[in-house]
């Protein structure tokens, strides 16, 4: 299992517009195959910074949402809202203290 971590900046006035979509797609993204966990965060200084974490069972499996229709649907409403260029990485987790 690994996370994926990604960061996207909004225009202020598409805050809004992306979490009403957010809302509606949520629970498709994190029922996708191999998704095991989904948080959405918003930055505490900068509101117009968000942060996606997701668990993914296996790589392929995280491909094969980014190859979905629903992935197409969610990225091509999604994208036209940035102020800057997303960013994502794709982590192991070392350590867990809960």
């Amino acid at each position: 299992m690994f996370i994926r971590i990604v960061k996207m900046s909004f225009h202020e006035e598409n805050i809004p517009k992306f979490m009403e979509n957010f809302n509606l797609i949520k629970e498709k993204i994190r029922n996708s195959p191999g998704n095991r966990y989904l948080e959405l965060y918003q930055d505490k200084n900068n509101p117009e910074i968000f942060f996606t974490y997701s668990f993914w069972e296996t790589e392929e499996d995280l491909e094969n949402y980014r190859k979905s229709a629903l992935f197409d649907e969610v990225w091509t409403f999604t994208k036209k809202l940035f102020n800057d260029k997303p960013e994502a990485w794709s982590v192991n987790k070392l350590v867990s203290l809960v």
